[in-house]
């Protein structure tokens, strides 16, 4: 099996927790030993003569050997949970301050959706992998080692025989390691890409609608989503070649040791106990590595997640911070750019080639040019998002280089042209400027920003939420909003980065008007695609292609009827200019009546919804529905039912060969025969064990694919509307980590659950036909065992939904703080987010910890009643 030692190097601080869970493991594999080595001293008193009332008490060891094994199985788990939990905390948190430290600069080049999964996913697919898969493993590599010592005692050839196998069936799977974390790369990228497109395709998807383009894009979906499907089949390839060659070892093992156990026995260099003794550990010797084969897929999809963590963790700033410089007298709120040339990383040409000039304190200069001139690099420079290949850029007459963020950013306002306003209410947006704003600073700064009548007129003022990216207000409202946030920041430079390029004529002067009052008092940098933002500038700069090609006052650049002059007549023709974008939107009716219940906390749910959301719906109408998807898929339905049922009788076909062979043992027989049919049964065994799990998973993410596509479509029927009440990171979760949550369903339980009814229901008609005691002894815990799911369903279910609420929580969050991320550098938010995103942890793990618990009781019941019945 894999070790990762990287994973390994996060659980510092943690392994004595993992310690104790693997010593818990390794005493709920010696219970086992000790009930199966006692079932089969009585098997062999029985085969003596003793009847079944003398060994009374001994069956009452059993039965307590059985609930010791349950508990120590239930705080091996426990233990083993909640250290993962801990561990998961401290990689969420290293991931969100490397995502902050490399800031908006380095993300510019990254797809949000595919570095939220990392963030949020990624993280949580780990939890296999600490909870699990690591104690397992440890526990499969000691385990075999304590049976040895145990079995020696009885007989060492055997005892060896099973050592041997244990160890090449824990060694095998590590030479395909190489293919299989290959194949898990392949799917990990599939899946990042996917929830990239899809969180784009969610968020442009009133674009989309206005274009006619949402069929399109359903198709391009389509695509990603079948890609997924195919790469996931990859990883099942190669982890069911894996797990075959771990069952058939295992298999191949236990026939041989059992086989050599009969010989010795007609030799005479063993006793008949020790053959049924023998005969029975055979089952929990392997136990530590079948569970660990059965981990495998987990694990590894646990390290392909592992991979996305790791891109960002290993990434490295484009620039990085400095100590602050000491800081004697405040610095002056003047720039100067000193022959500075800039070309982006990968980049074919230079953004800005050798510009030169002063913004004096005070003074107010605007910069002109095309789009693509060189203006918003500017902005990225003076932010120290970047830094020059040559020159410098000074503060004060300071050189940024010398400069730590704080002290640069703390100097600064910045009002972008595609102002980011974050989920939550007016004012938790306004306190983005200053996080002691009172209420009357921000209804002052509002008004002075022409924003106070319009917060007022919601149905809760300035609490009202506006949704993610501020999307239920117009584009002037956001811009309003962020002239607000600017005025309660109240730093000495402004820097307005095509402030009133997305905004419509209509709100251009109020908007305007507000910005005058912005400025007054100010160092102010104006970067403008529409030159009457700039006309009465001190100083106007006009770029061409990353040069500085003029510079002087409106009328002086007329005058020379340059660069400028042209910019000008472009925009006073008569349709020259380009209705933006954001106009045609705008245009498009607005769901105000989802203020009250976006406030409430009320969602209204159509029929229509149903695919989107499910509160209500019990496991019943869950399960009705699941199938329902899965109906078209009923061929592949009955060959996992075959192939699981296959599974089954030959498990029990080992078991029943090899009482026969202690049969014919005791007998005096031959046990060649046997002894190769012993064999032939464990090997189709492992071939139905592989063709059970290959055609159910090949069913499974058919289904998922075609979920998430179902998904898309049902969303961009329910678009604008819909999406104003819902969070993308959120529905983004939905399509990823939700979807595939239901493979389980798909893969796991419909043809399991069937086999589970008719294994059972066989064998007890069959032991009533020759010994009813026998039967009756054993219904009420085969009884007991099926309804224990249904016991507890409830409960799980309803934790489980506040879980996965709790981690769209996160991943909203996740996706808010990466495409709001500029804004949170800009305003020095980082300790904030930070905060936040950690709370949200905080309220997730215990509702993850209680999920696994109810899990875990439930496992640990039925495999407790298993053990008292005997099995």
């Amino acid at each position: 099996m894999y070790f990762s030692l990287r994973l390994w190097s996060y659980t510092v601080g943690a392994r004595l927790q993992i310690a104790l869970a693997v010593a818990l493991g390794l005493a709920t594999a010696a219970t086992g030993v000790a009930r199966l080595a006692l079932l089969g001293w009585m098997t062999a008193q029985v085969f003596e003569g003793e009847s079944i009332g003398d060994l009374v008490p001994e069956i009452a060891v059993v039965a307590a050997i059985s609930v010791a094994r349950a508990l120590l199985q239930y705080a091996k788990e426990s233990v083993a949970y909640t250290t993962s939990a801990r561990v998961q905390r401290t990689v969420r948190r290293r991931l969100l301050r490397r995502v902050l430290a490399l800031g908006p600069a380095y993300f510019n080049r990254k797809r949000t959706g595919d570095v939220s999964i990392s963030l949020v996913e990624g993280v949580d697919s780990l939890e296999t992998f600490f909870g699990q898969y690591l104690p397992q493993f440890f526990v499969a590599a000691l385990a075999p080692i304590g049976v040895f010592i145990f079995m020696a005692f009885l007989d060492l050839p055997v005892a060896a025989i099973y050592l041997g196998f244990a160890l090449v069936t824990l060694a095998l799977p590590s030479l395909l390691h190489r293919w299989n974390a290959a194949a898990s790369r392949r799917r990990r990228d599939a899946y990042g890409s996917f929830g990239a497109d899809f969180l784009d395709s969610i968020q442009g998807l009133a674009t989309l609608k206005a274009f006619g383009q949402s069929k399109a894009r359903s198709e391009a979906l389509e695509r990603r989503a079948h890609e997924v499907f195919r790469s996931s089949m990859g990883v099942l390839v190669s982890n069911a070649f894996t797990q075959g060659i771990t069952i058939l070892a295992i298999a191949v093992g236990a026939a041989a040791a059992l086989s050599v156990g009969a010989a010795r026995v007609e030799d005479g260099d063993m006793s008949l106990t020790v053959l049924l003794v023998i005969l029975l550990l055979g089952v929990e010797v392997f136990r530590p590595l079948r569970e660990l084969s059965q981990l495998f897929h987990q694990g590894l999809m646990g390290i392909a997640a592992a991979q996305g963590v790791w891109d960002v963790l290993d990434a490295k700033p484009i620039v990085e911070d400095v100590a602050p410089a000491p800081e004697g007298d405040a610095l002056e709120a003047s720039l100067t750019f000193d022959r500075v040339t800039f070309a982006y990383p990968g980049g074919r040409r230079a953004a800005l080639k050798d510009v030169s000039f002063e913004v004096h304190s005070g003074q107010r200069v605007g910069l002109v040019g095309r789009s693509g001139a060189g203006k918003s690099t500017l902005m990225w420079l003076l932010q120290r998002l970047y830094d020059p290949d040559r020159g410098r850029i000074l503060l004060g007459g300071r050189d940024l280089r010398e400069l730590s963020f704080a002290q640069i950013r703390g100097q600064m306002s910045v009002v972008a042209q595609d102002t980011y306003l974050f989920h939550g209410t007016v004012a938790e947006n306004l306190r983005f400027g200053n996080e002691q704003a009172s209420q009357a600073q921000l209804e002052a700064a509002a008004g002075a920003a022409n924003a106070h009548d319009f917060i007022s007129q919601m149905p809760a003022g300035y609490e009202t939420v506006i949704g993610e990216r501020g999307q239920r207000l117009s584009g002037g409202e956001r811009q309003r909003v962020a002239i607000a946030r600017a005025l309660l920041r109240d730093t000495p430079i402004l820097v307005l980065d095509e402030a009133l390029s997305s905004v419509d004529v209509r709100n251009e002067a109020t908007i305007q008007e507000a910005l005058d009052r912005l400025m007054a008092g100010r160092t102010t940098l104006i970067m403008a695609h529409r030159l009457s933002s700039v006309i009465d500038c001190d100083t106007i700069l006009v770029l061409n292609e990353g040069e500085l090609v003029e510079s002087g006052p409106h009328t002086a650049l007329i005058a020379q009827g340059g660069v400028y002059t042209d910019l000008m007549a472009s925009q006073a023709e008569p349709g020259a200019a380009e209705p933006p974008i954001a106009e045609i939107l705008e245009s498009m009716p607005k769901d105000r009546g989802a203020y009250p219940s976006a406030i409430a906390g009320e969602v209204d749910t159509a029929p229509t919804d149903a695919i989107v959301r499910a509160e209500g719906m019990g496991w019943g109408e869950t399960a009705r529905r699941l199938l329902a998807q899965a109906a078209p898929e009923w061929p592949k339905v009955v060959a996992t039912f075959v192939a699981g049922v296959a599974r089954f009788v030959g498990l029990i076909a080992v078991a029943a060969v090899g009482a026969l062979m202690v049969a014919n043992v005791k007998d005096g027989d031959a046990i060649g025969p046997l002894m190769a049919l012993l064999l032939s049964v464990a090997v189709a065994t492992a071939v139905f064990t592989w063709l059970e799990n290959w055609v159910a998973h090949d069913m499974a993410f058919r289904l998922l694919s075609q979920m998430r596509i179902a998904l898309f479509r049902q969303l961009d029927s329910l678009a604008p509307a819909y999406l104003t009440r819902r969070r993308t990171g959120d529905l983004v979760s939905m399509a990823t980590q939700d979807v595939e949550t239901v493979e389980y369903f798909f893969a796991h339980t419909i043809a399991n659950a069937f086999v589970s009814v008719v294994v059972p229901g066989g064998i007890l008609i069959t032991l009533a036909l020759f010994r009813w005691e026998l039967a009756l002894g054993l219904a009420p815990f085969l009884a007991l065992g099926a309804a224990t799911p249904f016991l507890t369903r409830e409960a799980i279910d309803r934790i489980g939904s506040r879980s996965r609420d709790q981690l769209g929580r996160l991943n909203a969050h996740a996706v808010d703080t990466l495409q709001g991320l500029r804004e949170v550098v800009a305003f020095q938010r980082e300790d904030a987010r930070r905060a936040e995103f950690d709370a949200l942890i905080a309220d997730y793990i215990p509702l993850r910890l209680a999920f696994n618990r109810q899990i875990t009781t439930q496992r640990v019941l039925v495999e407790a009643l298993v053990g008292g019945s005997g099995g």
